[in-house]
């Protein structure tokens, strides 16, 4: 018989289910069931929990929020100014820079021999 090599179940490879709110509290979260296996949440993402009136250190997700969903949040001023918000590969471009960025790159030609 082959021996354990590993350190335990899938449990462990599976994440604590903890998100840090904005009042700086950490809690565990729990996926409601419209949201199990079809929403997938990473660290980073900006989503919506429901606080529980009697267990304070425990939440439920409600909803999460979509990375032009979660800047415009951050430009109405509903999240804090020290938000970073985890963006995809557009990240540093914004809508004026693109009219005046251009959109071909020229290379300079070069002998192959030299390469």
């Amino acid at each position: 018989m082959p021996k354990n090599k590993g350190k335990g179940g899938k449990n462990r490879k599976r994440g604590k289910n903890e998100a840090m709110c904005i009042d700086g509290t950490k809690r565990l979260c729990h996926i409601r069931g419209k949201m199990h296996k079809k929403v997938w949440i990473a660290a980073g993402d900006i989503i919506l929990v429901g606080l529980r009136d009697y267990q304070d250190d425990k939440a439920d997700v409600i909803l999460k929020y979509m990375p032009d969903e979660a800047r415009l949040l951050k430009a109405y001023g509903e999240l804090p100014d020290t938000t970073r918000l985890n963006e995809g590969i557009g990240a540093g471009l914004d809508e004026e820079d693109d009219a005046t960025a251009n959109d071909y790159i020229e290379f300079e030609d070069e002998d192959i021999d030299k390469i």
